[in-house]
């Protein structure tokens, strides 16, 4: 096969990849076919194939490491957290997504995250529980207040297993810190949203913990809406 031109070889590889595992001939665990013979195959340079690595690694499809043993080469991994929530970083930090989008997102995904904990047959909110614990600290600023407030819901996300939300929500959590912590200067009485946050947080948790879906659904509904409302309209 004729080497193809530089500036689309590796796209080329990655396509090539992308069949295989599609097609079910690779799955986690397998290893890639080395750098020379992916080069031979598909006609294109080596340097070709290790740019295609190189972007297969960050997005968290594969890991690569040298020698020649059982764990050298690249080999399929399965990390949804990794990929997915660094592109999504990326564009956050681009200001890729406006900010209505990211709490109607926000919404969508955290209303499944805690009707599926809530309506699970086990729920495991023990750093829920940490991390509301911490919130009623006394002598927080509102900066420690607010990422504690972005810990906790993301250990939501995780705690309800779906690894593609986790990811997702992984992914825009500086977006949600920067809107929270940026509504802070909009708030006049910040002990009163403080109190009035600590208060949706904990109901909502029990909520949880007593497999009440709707009632956490509501809970995290108002809670999310109320604070954007705020800042909004202060």
């Amino acid at each position: 096969m004729p080497e193809q031109p530089p500036a689309r070889a590796w796209r080329l590889v990655l396509e090539h990849i992308e069949r295989d595992l599609l097609d079910g001939r690779l799955g986690p665990g397998d290893r890639l076919a080395s750098e020379r013979d992916l080069a031979s195959e598909l006609g294109v340079g080596r340097s070709s194939v290790r740019e295609a690595f190189r972007v297969l690694e960050v997005m968290g499809l594969i890991r690569t490491a040298t020698g020649s043993g059982p764990q050298s080469g690249a080999i399929v991994i399965a990390t949804p957290t990794g990929g997915m929530s660094a592109l999504l970083r990326l564009q956050v930090a681009a200001q890729g997504f406006p900010l209505a989008d990211v709490v109607q997102t926000r919404l969508v995904l955290e209303d499944a995250v805690v009707g599926a904990m809530a309506g699970a047959d086990e729920r495991d909110t023990a750093r829920a529980h940490e991390l509301l614990t911490a919130m009623d600290a006394a002598d927080l600023a509102p900066e420690e207040f607010l990422a504690l407030d972005a810990q906790l819901h993301l250990s939501l996300a995780e705690g309800s297993g779906n690894t593609v939300i986790a990811a997702i929500m992984a992914g825009l959590r500086s977006s949600i810190e920067s809107y929270v912590q940026g509504g802070v200067a909009a708030i006049s009485d910040w002990e009163t949203m403080a109190a009035r946050l600590r208060s949706e947080h904990h109901a909502l948790v029990a909520a949880i913990d007593a497999g009440d879906a709707d009632a956490a659904r509501s809970l995290v509904r108002s809670h999310i809406t109320g604070y954007y409302t705020q800042i909004l309209n202060p």
